[in-house]
């Protein structure tokens, strides 16, 4: 089957697969894989297959916001994916979580819009829990002085504001650690589909606007810290695969 957006044949897509919304994150993914091929790069989706520690995967991108990044998980599974980790980023609410932390999603707020098209109010977005524990478990082997925490995440559609302020404090006081703008359409997607879906996120600068300066996420601290959760994903992939769903 000719999976029409990501322009690839379904027979050349691993069960596993890492997803991130920039192509050139997708590329520093793939040089960490062993026999890498570049299958399309059709728009902002960006896709490659490879080995990392005898495990196949494939890496794609999917661009910035629910919509698009919804169509990649859709054909990725139709190809015959059975989990899906989304490597990141994300804003923080926290000043226990400055830029360069990492944070594993373990359920998203819906505040954005595609979700509401596919299920009523009330579904969940939820991760996977052998997802959630593999990444925190690598995350932790390899932080070194980096903060890793697991918790909800918010998603919404909107980066720069309008007239509406935005409710960051409410989601804050909900006990929300970040904000960003995808894992909700893959947790929901992957409960409609009956598949895996976990996530990991790098903090590049603070959402709360208490918190918040100047924004940068192209420093070094966030650069390490998505180096690092890169790795966390692809040992968290290799410590799926020992105990498949």
């Amino acid at each position: 089957m000719f999976l029409p957006i990501l322009q690839v044949e379904s027979d050349e897509i691993p069960e596993y697969a890492l997803v991130c919304g920039d192509p050139r994150r997708a590329a520093l993914i793939a040089e960490k894989l062993a026999g890498v091929r570049e299958l399309a790069f059709a728009r902002e989706y960006r896709t490659f297959v490879g080995e990392y520690n005898g495990v196949e995967l494939a890496v794609v991108s999917h661009g910035i916001g629910c919509p698009g990044a919804a169509i990649c998980f859709e054909e990725l599974i139709r190809a015959g994916v059975k989990t899906l980790i989304r490597v990141g980023t994300a804003g923080s609410y926290s000043a226990d979580s400055p830029a360069g932390s990492l944070v594993i999603s373990t359920a998203a707020m819906r505040t954005d819009g595609l979700t509401r098209q596919l299920v009523p109010d009330g579904f969940p977005a939820v991760a996977d829990s052998d997802v959630v524990n593999a990444l925190y478990a690598a995350a932790q082997e390899i932080k070194g002085d980096i903060v890793v925490r697991k918790g909800m995440t918010v998603t919404l559609d909107v980066f720069y504001n309008g007239i509406e302020e935005f409710p960051h404090k409410k989601w804050k006081a909900a006990g929300a650690l970040a904000v960003e703008m995808e894992i909700s359409a893959l947790y929901v997607i992957a409960s409609l589909r009956g598949v895996r879906a976990g996530a990991i996120v790098a903090l590049d600068g603070y959402a709360d606007a208490d918190l918040a300066a100047e924004y940068d996420p192209h420093t070094n601290v966030v650069a390490l810290a998505v180096e690092r959760e890169i790795q966390a994903a692809l040992n968290a992939i290799v410590k799926l695969a020992d105990r498949p769903s």
